[in-house]
């Protein structure tokens, strides 16, 4: 349908911009403050996405495609992205290091099969199709499963593969990060061993994501905990431990103590004398470290390994099964919450309840711009700093005239 131009308010202002699908270029309204959107005189919507073509290197492989999405029909949605972070799983997917990867498709009219990269983001709905029945112009949305592909200003998608979430009391960022890292800490802390209150636990990787969830969520829930983080120098290395001691950490050591002949000694020390069950390990670095927290669990206590930061493999020895009873499990959030839905959406929900009540703090973030006129080495340049070691906070794309 026609969009008619001379009908629309005063507040409005019109741009050129190249077209790149439509054999007329047409004109392009825009509203303004937050809420712009840029639609063709045809009623499409413009929009620009990270693609890439093959696995590999992502300053090598990724590329800033433009093109252009038609009116909804039917069941679908037509999103605007306002915020999408940048993991460590999404870098890995374009790597091709990943059990799992977006499809490669040419439906954004790339010259070859391309995949979108991003697992994560808040998206406002601008449109909805008439066969829409549970999400309407105005709301927000979360990918439903992985792999949507969220590094994109604009997309188009079925109802069915995004969840509504309340908006109101909450910023685009915390909703924009809640599906993987929250999630994760929740249910490792839930799932796997029947901690009640004054139990403890020990993790690495504490100043991560999940580490800085799992301290949260379990000061709330009564429990004590170790947190193991990389070892930093001087007043660095203070100021972390005061950060994570405030949100909830009972015990901040380095990962170098925990190597140490005698961590074993100070474990009971803190948990009197063994007396206080060590029942539960967090586990994303692998190899050596992760089986240094295995050693001073409790008998019958459970390691989780969620990640590998390490690459390195683990080699438990046969004392820890026969005699001191330990369980050895993994956990994938992006397995489980697909195969559980619902279950993920009420983990989300709790989650974000936590966030409007004021109980549950954002991780550290450094906004990435995304506007209409960002060039494609900007956000090249912050893609390739999520594989650096030591960073302020979470990347994340923050949208804005898009």
């Amino acid at each position: 349908m026609r969009l008619n131009l001379n009908s629309l308010p005063n507040s409005i202002g019109f741009r050129s911009r190249p077209c790149y699908h439509l054999r007329r270029c047409p004109r392009t309204a825009y509203l303004s403050g937050d809420r712009r959107r840029h639609i063709s005189a045809y009623g499409y919507t413009q929009a620009k996405a990270l693609v890439y073509p093959k696995h590999g290197s992502p300053s090598d492989v990724l590329t800033l495609h433009t093109h252009s999405i038609s009116p909804p029909h039917s069941k679908l949605l037509t999103l605007r992205t306002l915020a999408a972070p940048l993991n460590p799983a999404d870098i890995n997917q374009i790597q091709g290091t990943y059990p799992t990867s977006p499809p490669f498709t040419s439906s954004l009219g790339t010259s070859q099969p391309s995949a979108v990269p991003g697992n994560e983001a808040c998206f406002e709905v601008l449109s909805a199709g008439s066969g829409c029945k549970n999400i309407s112009r105005g709301d927000w949305v979360i990918p439903r499963r992985t792999g949507l592909g969220t590094w994109r200003t604009h997309l188009q998608v079925e109802e069915d593969k995004v969840m509504k979430v309340e908006k109101d009391g909450l910023k685009v960022e915390q909703v924009a990060t809640v599906s993987v890292n929250p999630v994760t800490a929740y249910r490792m802390l839930k799932d796997f061993a029947p901690l009640k209150d004054g139990d403890w636990f020990i993790q690495n990787g504490a100043n991560s994501g999940v580490g800085r969830a799992a301290i949260q969520l379990g000061k709330m829930w009564g429990l004590q905990s170790i947190c193991v983080v990389r070892k930093r120098e001087g007043a660095e290395g203070d100021a972390l431990k005061r950060e994570l001691q405030e949100l909830g950490a009972t015990v901040v050591v380095s990962d170098e103590e925990v190597m140490e002949k005698g961590f074993g000694e100070r474990v009971k020390k803190w948990t009197n004398g063994g007396r206080e069950p060590l029942k539960l390990g967090l586990n994303c670095v692998g190899g050596d470290a992760g089986m240094a927290m295995a050693k001073v669990l409790s008998p019958g206590g459970t390691l989780v390994t969620y990640g590998a930061m390490s690459k390195s493999p683990m080699r438990v020895g046969a004392g820890m099964l026969i005699f001191n009873d330990l369980r050895f499990f993994g956990f994938w959030v992006s397995r489980w919450g697909d195969g559980l839905p619902e279950e993920k959406k009420r983990t989300i929900d709790q989650v974000l309840e936590l966030t409007r009540e004021g109980k549950f703090k954002d991780v550290p973030m450094v906004e990435v711009p995304w506007s209409w006129e960002t060039k494609k080495e900007e956000l090249l340049e912050a893609v390739q700093g999520t594989l650096e070691g030591f960073r302020k906070g979470k990347g994340i794309f923050k949208f804005g005239d898009t």
